[in-house]
């Protein structure tokens, strides 16, 4: 190999962290391939930002890196390095303009998601980067070159250095399946489990309740529950009462703690406000006032604000000779408990959780175990709620993961002259 010629890197996954380290290896210097199992690149992407996409966040650099939990530290070194102000600038070089929405939530001035891929690939493609469609990884042969099966039959491909952005599990009809997990396995590389994350919870609804509710919003709500280190979360927003449980964005930023505690409790309980900012014992009072003719549903409208999917809650869990009972039932309506059974499979979740380990990465993403390959995106153990958190650290991971294979072919040639 000659010391003249530029460091291939070969990029595995058409995702946000893929497409990142492309334009990044190649912004270095490197020539580079996408190559990605799917017939065209960002499939995720564009179905992620149909409801408007939502880019990254507003939060200050430190409340917004407490959103990646246990994974704080280690996130937070690769927003340093690009971070969401920095995204929403690599954003306008595209020509697509963001602004700031209510919920602090970073979206483009059309919400739009497949305008800004469409300019992405325009300019990765104009800058001399590949792409290979219908590429599926199959790992390594024996010569260590990757292995590739295609429409056309087995492709081998021989690069300097590999960026594997191969996604989690979630969505598997948009490319990421989790398939990747047993090549790496075979080279020694320590994987969490995946798991479902920003998913939906089964609960044994009546049947009554399944068929009449499900579908209908539940807003505005407080959500409590634990927080995964022995204490208590308190979040108010809204979710959907579904045919088989609970989802929605106010579900899925408690997501990974219900989900923890159900791995080791078999359950996990969560108790909802359903009158936020009404205090309970004048609540009480109200309801204890004579309500004449008016029904019991009636009178929980006209008293409570309380109807429709959130009557049925309460119809759900309290009998029916409990409704006499004023007390109870503003007790109940404060804080009613909900057992959740189990999380959704993974194959509806927004994301996952789970992946290559930290301990199997150096601070450059590049496997231990497997020098010259790095990894970026969700296929790394992290996992963060909706809100813009979960692309930023994507493009993130992959600006890093794709500098540092643009840089590992003169790493190694260094290592070979001081050897």
């Amino acid at each position: 190999m000659a010391t003249g010629t530029a460091t291939r890197v070969a990029v595995i996954g058409g995702g946000p962290a893929g497409l990142m380290a492309a334009e990044t290896a190649r912004a270095y210097g490197a020539q580079v391939d996408v190559h990605d199992r799917m017939g065209s690149v960002g499939r995720k992407f564009l179905v992620a930002g149909k409801g408007g996409l939502n880019l990254t966040h507003s939060d200050p650099f430190e409340t917004f890196v407490a959103r990646y939990g246990d994974r704080r530290d280690e996130i937070t070194a690769w927003l340093r390095g690009f971070d969401a102000d920095a995204l929403r600038e690599w954003a306008r070089g595209l020509g697509v303009q963001t602004f700031v929405g209510s919920s602090g939530r970073v979206f483009p001035l059309d919400l739009k998601a497949a305008p800004l891929l469409r300019a992405w690939v325009r300019r990765l493609r104009a800058s001399g980067v590949r792409f290979h469609m219908n590429h599926n990884w199959q790992g390594w042969d024996g010569a260590q070159a990757l292995r590739f099966e295609t429409e056309g039959g087995s492709v081998r491909v021989e690069a300097d250095a590999t960026v594997l952005a191969l996604g989690g599990a979630s969505w598997p009809v948009l490319g990421s399946n989790g398939a990747w997990i047993e090549a790496l396995a075979q080279r020694g590389v320590g994987v969490a489990p995946l798991q479902p994350s920003n998913c939906g919870f089964e609960v044994e609804w009546s049947a009554h309740f399944a068929a009449k509710h499900a579908g209908h919003a539940l807003k505005p709500v407080v959500i409590e529950c634990g927080d995964g280190r022995g204490g208590t979360q308190r979040r108010q927003g809204e979710f959907i009462a579904s045919a088989y449980g609970i989802e929605g964005s106010l579900v899925y930023a408690c997501s990974a703690a219900l989900r923890d505690e159900i791995a080791r409790s078999g359950r996990a309980v969560i108790r909802l406000d359903l009158v936020p900012g009404r205090d309970q014992a004048r609540l009480a009072s109200e309801l204890a006032r004579p309500r004449g003719t008016r029904s019991v549903s009636e009178h929980l409208r006209r008293v409570a604000g309380i109807d429709g999917v959130k009557a049925g809650l309460l119809y759900e869990v309290l009998p029916k000779e409990a409704l006499s009972d004023p007390g109870r039932v503003a007790a109940t309506l404060k804080a009613l408990p909900l057992t959740l059974l189990r999380a959704r499979p993974i194959e509806e979740a927004i994301s996952s959780a789970g992946g290559v380990r930290f301990d199997a990465l150096d601070d450059q993403l590049m496997l231990r175990a497997v020098p010259g390959v790095f990894c970026a995106g969700e296929m790394i153990d992290w996992e963060a709620p909706t809100g813009g958190y979960l692309l930023t650290a994507c493009f993130a991971s992959g600006r890093l993961a794709g500098s540092a294979a643009a840089d590992w072919r003169g790493h190694a040639l260094a290592a070979t002259v001081g050897a």
